[in-house]
């Protein structure tokens, strides 16, 4: 695939996760499952370093994966928080959640862990 591809799905989930941790929370549906939005955050940033992992390895095909994984955690890890910043600052509905940020680097690490496991077995060569 070419790396165009990977880049434009990478922002596109991007904006996604933007949109909907930005979006009043008036706006979504209320689901009575306890802890949901941080299985959602989790969620969200597996896909995130996923995503953005596949893109990297496209773009510096003789970097090292751990390099590569790293790059994606942090990326997730500083986006993860500046959104918390930005729901504090910029609206109504949405407040900062330290508890976010550690759902967020849950999802990371699973992620981080799936494509260790997939490079292990080089599942990643394929891609």
């Amino acid at each position: 695939m070419p790396k165009k591809i990977f880049f434009f799905t990478a922002l596109f989930w991007t904006g996604l996760i933007l949109f909907f941790c930005l979006v009043q929370s008036s706006d979504i549906p209320q689901v009575k499952i306890q802890n949901l939005d941080k299985v959602i955050h989790a969620f969200f940033h597996f896909v995130f370093v996923s995503l953005w992992f596949l893109f990297f390895k496209k773009q510096f095909s003789n970097a090292k994966i751990l390099k590569l994984l790293i790059s994606s955690v942090v990326f997730s890890l500083f986006f993860g928080i500046l959104i918390e910043i930005l729901q504090e600052l910029c609206t109504t509905t949405r407040h900062a959640d330290v508890f976010d940020v550690l759902a967020n680097l849950s999802g990371a690490t699973l992620a981080v862990i799936a494509i260790m496991l997939l490079n292990k077995y080089n599942k990643l060569d394929k891609i």
